[in-house]
């Protein structure tokens, strides 16, 4: 019994180191694929993924490559952990006598996975997207001031993520964080239900034995074949503009996500829902897989093993 009572506190301190050492090894990736995206097509500062790291560092040093970073560090723990952790959890409820579970099941468990995460998953991303494109903007004022003022350049001081979340709560309160919360689980949800279950039965194709735990390489490959394969799947739904989701995500300047979707259309055509979409797969395919492997080394039951056992 003592192992089921340390069961769900072990997995949430799995998740979230998964989460923290996940986001430090990709967050330059995602920072070039946010900066890609966010570009208006008569304007163009980059040209490339390496393009935009390379002069990410040039006009911001190295530690621009992480602007948004600590957003991302402080909300990923409990987003990971929240995310990885519910998977199990409904997995767990879902099954009957520890039997194997249906398809349908394991995409319910991801389901309530990706339901459950958007509590922290709304705020970050907003935080997160203004940030990353706060530097963008930035640049393109250093690096192209023509496009930009007419004038010549004029140095603007980007906003931290205190500066945002209070602003944001006093002019909007609360909701002004969960803006867009319906559109974010529009792309949430999906990814999950895609994801868990293809990682699942890859990993299972690796395991040794019948009981035996899968090598680490092969949750590593399994976690970034799955996490490649929903992020282009919910691409269309994360497309980002203007300092926030335009799509059906975290929408700043769209009212809804029809109006978003009708925009570009009109605007740029079928194609510019998978605009990104490669950029996406090389932050999320590493991501994941770094984070199961985390995930299943077990940590969590490592560091609960020394704490004194209750006695009944």
């Amino acid at each position: 019994m003592a192992d089921k009572q340390i069961s769900l506190p072990a997995k949430l301190i799995n998740g979230g180191i998964a989460g923290l050492i996940g986001v430090t090894c990709v967050f330059p990736i995602d920072l070039a694929k946010t900066r890609l995206q966010n570009q208006q097509n008569g304007s163009r500062l980059y040209t490339s993924m390496s393009d935009c790291l390379i002069k990410t560092i040039r006009s911001e040093g190295y530690f621009g490559m992480y602007r948004g970073a600590a957003v991302n560090l402080t909300l990923v723990t409990p987003e990971k952990a929240i995310k990885l952790a519910a998977n199990d959890f409904f997995r767990f409820h879902l099954s009957k006598d520890g039997q194997k579970l249906t398809l349908l099941k394991e995409m319910l468990a991801g389901c309530g996975a990706g339901t459950c995460q958007v509590i922290v998953t709304t705020p970050m991303e907003m935080l997160k997207i203004q940030l990353q494109d706060a530097g963008r903007i930035a640049a393109q004022r250093k690096l192209m001031p023509e496009t930009v003022t007419p004038g010549g350049p004029v140095e603007v001081k980007s906003p931290t993520a205190i500066q945002l979340t209070r602003e944001l709560l006093r002019d909007k309160g609360i909701a002004g964080l969960y803006k867009g919360l319906g559109a974010t689980l529009l792309r949430d949800v999906p990814f999950s239900v895609i994801y868990f279950p293809l990682f699942a039965n890859l990993n299972n194709l690796g395991r040794r034995g019948a009981d035996g735990p899968a090598p680490f390489y092969v949750s590593f490959l399994s976690g970034c074949v799955a996490g490649s394969t929903a992020a282009v799947a919910v691409n269309p739904v994360d497309g980002e503009r203007g300092g926030g989701r335009y799509t059906m995500h975290v929408k700043i300047s769209q009212r809804s996500a029809v109006g978003g979707v009708s925009k570009i259309l009109k605007n740029e055509g079928p194609a510019a829902f998978l605009k990104g979409a490669y950029c996406r797969a090389l932050v999320i395919a590493p991501l994941f897989g770094i984070a199961q492997v985390v995930y299943f080394l077990g940590v969590g039951e490592f560091i609960l093993s020394f704490l004194p056992k209750r006695e009944n």
